[in-house]
């Protein structure tokens, strides 16, 4: 009986492609390199930050106007838009304006330098003894809780009325939040940083450097963003104490002489000077920790 050795046998040859026609492996390769890739048209679509940033604010400013140009926002209740614009260029030319920055901006500096540097002080303190958070902490909570208007009267009996209490609770309302968030931080440093610095034998300012300050200073960061927006609120509540310069007295006046467009106006100021503010400290934190993953802020 014959064996067929099938081993041998010729295989099947496949079909020439037509002229012209790519071949089967290379259409799906082709077809690869012209898709567009996942992420490139979300990139390229993508709107800008600060655009949605604006858009909200811009969205309400537009319903305002609105509303009070067909009366469902009485004027007596909000003033329109436009009649804010009106008074606030009546204060830009009159210099009234320039001078009340000027005042404010420098008392919110010298509060807020002085606030930070005790607060932080302190919470570096408290944060790294024991001792310092059961003698030092709890007559700083009960300070914290004591609202500004209830202070005023002892701030005027001991610092006068000029600009030394202003100065002050601006200084006491920043120094909170700092004082808050750096003692947190310094407790949450990880021990065993702590220990493979030590084992490593680290001098103790490289130790500081290289392990103690990165570890808290995003937290820190965040207490400079929440002292900023205080610096402004206390700034509000100081600037009523026999004010004669200032967003403040700039307040007041409007407020006694019935122009609610002029005290909306300081108050949109107010609001617009903490947003700036907290922009820069968002664009140093942005610099300061940029070891850690981007995350969108």
């Amino acid at each position: 009986m014959t064996t067929v050795d099938t081993s041998a046998a010729p295989q099947p040859v496949a079909a020439p492609a037509p002229p012209g026609a790519e071949p089967t492996g290379a259409a799906p390769a082709a077809a690869e390199q012209g898709a567009p890739r996942p992420g490139r048209g979300r990139r390229a679509r993508r709107v800008p930050t600060w655009l949605l940033r604006a858009a909200s604010p811009v969205a309400l400013v537009a319903l305002w106007q609105v509303g009070s140009t067909t009366g469902a926002v009485p004027d007596r209740i909000l003033p329109a838009p436009a009649r804010i614009l009106d008074g606030a260029g009546e204060t830009l030319r009159d210099g009234s304006l320039v001078a009340a920055l000027q005042v404010s901006s420098q008392r919110a500096v010298l509060g807020f330098a002085l606030g930070a540097a005790v607060g932080l002080l302190l919470g570096l303190l408290v944060g790294s003894s024991r001792l310092a958070d059961l003698v030092v902490d709890p007559p700083l909570q009960m300070l914290r809780t004591i609202p500004f208007l209830g202070l005023i009267p002892l701030f005027i009996v001991w610092f006068g009325i000029g600009e030394t209490p202003k100065i002050g609770m601006v200084a006491l309302g920043v120094s909170f939040p700092l004082y808050l968030n750096a003692s947190a931080a310094i407790r949450q440093v990880d021990p065993k940083l702590l220990e493979t610095a030590q084992v490593l034998r680290f001098s103790a300012w490289r130790r500081i450097s290289v392990v103690v300050i990165p570890s808290v200073l995003p937290q820190v960061l965040v207490g400079l963003r929440q002292s900023l927006g205080v610096a402004w609120l206390a700034l509000i509540v100081a600037e009523r104490i026999n004010a004669d310069a200032g967003l403040g007295y700039l307040i007041n006046n409007a407020d006694q002489s019935m122009r609610m467009d002029l005290v909306v106006f300081g108050l949109i100021l107010y609001a617009l000077l903490g947003l700036s503010t907290d922009g820069a400290v968002r664009l140093l934190e942005r610099w300061a920790v940029r070891w850690r993953p981007a995350v969108a802020r």
